[in-house]
């Protein structure tokens, strides 16, 4: 089956800066794909790019068969873009800003299409509400609607819960997890890798370049370690200890603890935990936990950047 989205060697500067180098992969038809990177490592860039917003200065991508830059009208037909600062209009109520991203999409029949909507993100309630007046949760899904009201084929959305409460942005997972069941194709950018480990595949991105392409699963596995995770004080004497001892350790901190990544089966959590009570550290915890892809990611930019 040809893949709904086809990216060869895309790449975009300004200037001087390349903000995204050398991007190939693909998405097949019904995927959940997530652009996974901190701020600054190019997912929106390129997002805009396949979305026909931004013109790449290297390579080429295709949606649905057709290029982006010589069929760009024809794509934007068959796609929809939810970007980080969707611009809602707060002086109109629920009801009309649906209407008005129809109009302006050319869906002129939009009524029964509304309904649908309204009912699918649960806005029905609050369709005469201004949109101002909307918490930040219920405006995300009033853009996904506006986002959704062409009908289209593959969905963009750039970040789409960030600043959104819990509550909320457990509630838009579940409407994406229905829209997948509708056969559209989701592709959206985050930089919570928690999100991440819900898309079926995932591209890891840093600096403009896709460090790795798979199934969050399969990416884990790939670690090829143990992740002994330890709470201690001081940390940073702790990190300090274990990086620069006879056998250095690749070490993670997150807060308060450390997640020391070791050979399958070698070193044990409470051994090392008493190694580094012998030393003045003091560990109120230890155990042996799954890896993430938080581990995965931060492994793959230590790699990245060779030797400390």
């Amino acid at each position: 089956m040809d893949p709904v989205i086809d990216i060869r060697g895309l790449g975009r500067s300004f200037g001087e800066l390349r903000a995204v180098q050398d991007v190939s992969l693909s998405v097949q038809e019904g995927e959940m794909f997530g652009i996974v990177g901190p701020d600054g490592a190019g997912k929106t860039t390129l997002i805009r790019m396949l979305c026909g917003i931004l013109a790449p200065t290297a390579g080429t991508a295709a949606l649905l068969g057709h290029d982006i830059v010589r069929h760009a009208d024809l794509v934007k037909k068959e796609i929809g873009y939810l970007s980080q600062r969707f611009s809602l209009y707060g002086d109109l109520t629920v009801d009309e800003n649906i209407e008005f991203f129809a109009e302006i999409n050319g869906v002129f029949d939009y009524r029964s299409r509304r309904e649908e909507l309204l009912e699918f993100t649960r806005l029905t309630p609050f369709r005469d509400r201004l949109a101002e007046r909307l918490s930040g949760g219920m405006r995300q899904k009033l853009a996904l609607a506006c986002t959704l009201v062409h009908a289209p084929k593959i969905i963009f959305l750039d970040e789409p819960t960030t600043g959104v409460d819990p509550v909320s942005r457990r509630d838009f997972w579940k409407i994406l997890q229905d829209l997948l069941k509708r056969g559209i194709t989701i592709v959206m950018s985050t930089p919570y890798l928690d999100e991440a480990e819900r898309c079926s595949r995932v591209a890891l991105m840093s600096q403009g370049k896709v460090m790795r392409v798979e199934m969050p699963a399969v990416l884990k596995e790939s670690l090829g370690c143990d992740v002994l995770e330890i709470v201690c004080q001081p940390v940073r004497e702790a990190f300090r200890l274990l990086r620069a001892g006879p056998a250095p350790m690749e070490v993670q901190a997150f807060g308060d603890r450390l997640h020391v990544l070791v050979r399958r089966g070698g070193l044990r959590a409470e051994e090392l935990s008493a190694d580094l009570a012998r030393r003045g550290i003091r560990v109120s915890g230890a155990r042996t936990v799954s890896p993430s892809l938080e581990n995965v990611f931060i492994a793959l930019l230590s790699h990245q950047k060779g030797p400390q």
